[in-house]
């Protein structure tokens, strides 16, 4: 069972309010009290968002005056271990009897012809799990290619039923909930690859036609989509593996998708929020462009309605400290103090590559990282035209000279900004400690936020890219 937060986020915002609300009579076989809960999905996460006492016929009524947005909802059973999915839509106003012994086989709907539906849609599924059973079963005790060949197309027609069932929903109930569920949920069917005019095949077309082909069955204008875990399911793959991961890319199609949610509140809402929060934090790097654009194109310009002054206020603020650190931007001038409280700048530095570190005496990371650095400084980045700038954060200047002879950081610069007068933490987004940057000479950013290996792993790639132009 997937975990239930007794929390809603801001993306959830408020909801349209009409006179009939939700009223769902629940009786469960097995049970003479304790507390049912009602949940729904956002995207693939679920929260709980009403609750109710069962009397000692096991009957409880989850009520309340607003109509949900539409989606797939959880009864939660007492004890939070178990629960079973409804579908909430226009009809609000339904019972529903379950046989806690068998939710899937013996769960009745009365005064909801969606959920009736979609029970027998789960009974049907229950049959074709006790058909998978036995199929593995003979795949486990397969000796011949020809036993295995006869266990795959077993396996296949039972996909192909499922497929089959769900495509007679779409095709007699168009426009329900369930319907829209399956559709969404439809593969595009590739063609075979064409040839090209030398004769061999375009090994490309697949992925070319698959891939402008993946939203043709998704109503994205559908906020109904937004409660089920469908849509987050599909931007996850998109972007993982249909987009390229490069930031140009990723947000030409993010403004794409998000054009075609205009006409729904609630998936455009979904929409930005999730791709917001997921090119936030990016462990790709260089995806924060994406984040940067999304918060200038949506919230700057009052379009993420659903965010409150202090919420957007947060959100703009942290997309501007990471604007000016961007890859491909000019690094921000750094004039320091050495060592010797002598004036040094890094746009003074003369170097092929500078490599800044900002980083703290006192901080157990750094403790281990620094040195690492060094020694990649020591066995080939010096040789290879780097220059290492070391900023000092936090720490006495006693603390930071000690750690500087005792680890024998020799070939850096060192400073430090004892007045605090460069704003770096601002400019190169310094919120903790170490945060690495590659500069070229120019003092244009090439990489940031990498680790010794990483780091290495990218400079041999730029110098073999350098070596190889004309």
């Amino acid at each position: 069972m997937q975990k239930l937060l007794f929390f809603l986020c801001c993306v959830c915002g408020p909801f349209s309010l009409h006179a009939q609300g939700y009223d769902i009579t629940v009786q469960l076989k097995g049970y003479t009290g304790g507390t049912v809960y009602l949940g729904h999905y956002m995207g693939k996460t679920t929260y709980v968002m009403d609750s109710a006492q069962m009397n000692q016929q096991g009957i409880a009524v989850l009520k309340g005056k607003e109509t949900q947005p539409g989606g797939i909802y959880l009864i939660v059973l007492p004890g939070k271990q178990r629960y079973f999915e409804i579908l909430l839509d226009k009809q609000q106003t339904f019972s529903v009897a379950a046989d806690t012994a068998d939710l899937a086989g013996k769960t009745e709907f009365r005064n909801s012809e969606d959920n009736a539906m979609f029970a027998a849609y789960n009974r049907y599924i229950a049959t074709m799990a006790g058909e998978m059973e036995q199929v593995q079963r003979r795949q486990a005790a397969a000796r011949t290619a020809q036993d295995t060949a006869a266990v795959r197309a077993a396996s296949e027609a039972i996909g192909k039923k499922l497929q089959q069932y769900r495509s007679d929903i779409v095709t007699t109930r168009p426009g329900t909930l369930l319907a829209v569920i399956f559709k969404a949920m439809r593969e595009p069917v590739v063609p075979p690859m064409p040839q090209k005019a030398n004769g061999s095949l375009d090994s490309t077309y697949p992925y070319r036609y698959y891939k402008a082909h993946y939203w043709d069955d998704v109503n994205l204008a559908d906020g109904r989509l937004v409660r089920t875990p469908v849509l987050e399911a599909r931007l996850a793959r998109y972007f993982d593996q249909l987009v390229a991961p490069q930031p140009d890319s990723v947000i030409a199609e993010a403004d794409w998708l998000i054009a075609k949610t205009q006409k729904d509140k609630e998936s455009f809402k979904f929409v930005v929020w999730w791709l917001t929060k997921t090119y936030e934090t990016s462990p790709i790097m260089g995806m924060d462009a994406v984040f940067v654009h999304l918060v200038e194109k949506y919230y700057v310009t009052g379009q993420a309605y659903w965010v409150n002054d202090e919420q957007k206020e947060k959100i703009i603020s942290r997309a501007y400290s990471i604007a000016p650190n961007l890859i491909g931007q000019k690094a921000a001038q750094l004039v320091l103090q050495d060592t010797a409280s002598r004036r040094t700048s890094l746009y003074d530095i003369k170097s092929k590559y500078t490599v800044v570190v900002f980083w703290d005496p006192t901080c157990g990371h750094c403790i281990t990282e620094v040195p690492k650095l060094d020694s990649a400084f020591k066995a080939s980045w010096k040789q290879q035209g780097v220059t290492m700038l070391g900023v000092k954060t936090e720490g006495t200047r006693e603390e930071w000279t000690a750690f500087i002879r005792d680890k024998k950081l020799t070939g850096w610069i060192h400073a430090w900004d004892p007045g605090y007068t460069t704003n770096y933490r601002k400019f190169y987004d310094v919120y903790s400690t170490p945060v690495v940057y590659l500069l070229d000479e120019n003092k244009k950013i090439l990489a940031k936020r990498l680790g010794v290996e990483q780091l290495d792993g990218f400079l041999q790639r730029e110098l073999a890219d350098t070596a190889r132009k004309p």
